[in-house]
């Protein structure tokens, strides 16, 4: 039995959005995003596996997806976000560790876009 941090060493997705995106309306998205995912998944296992953090000053979006939701949680985001802001209002990196406390300690931080 393992006892370390279960979340070191997870993939993880940084998304940095541009200065014209409302960020409270990619927070409405995220949260719709979690719950299309908690209608196939099921509202206990989102809040199990789906982790995510929001600096909305620094305009990032920073999503756990270590496990499958969380990767659902990711890709219907994304989906999301692709087709209500646009592709190019945002940058996306792919990252490996632990969801981190502030979204702006993400490792491999991506470009703002414009």
């Amino acid at each position: 039995m393992s006892i370390g941090n279960p979340r070191t060493g997870r993939s993880v997705y940084r998304l940095v959005f541009g200065s014209h995106v409302d960020m409270d309306t990619v927070e409405e998205t995220l949260l719709l995003a979690i719950l299309a995912v908690g209608c196939l998944y099921g509202e206990a296992a989102v809040r199990l596996d789906a982790g995510y953090a929001i600096d909305g000053d620094a305009r990032v979006v920073v999503l756990d997806a270590g496990t499958e939701i969380g990767c659902a949680v990711a890709r219907v985001f994304i989906g999301f976000c692709t087709r209500e802001f646009g592709d190019d209002t945002f940058a996306v990196a792919r990252a490996d560790g632990p969801v981190p406390k502030r979204p702006t300690a993400a490792n491999r931080p991506c470009e703002p876009v414009a």
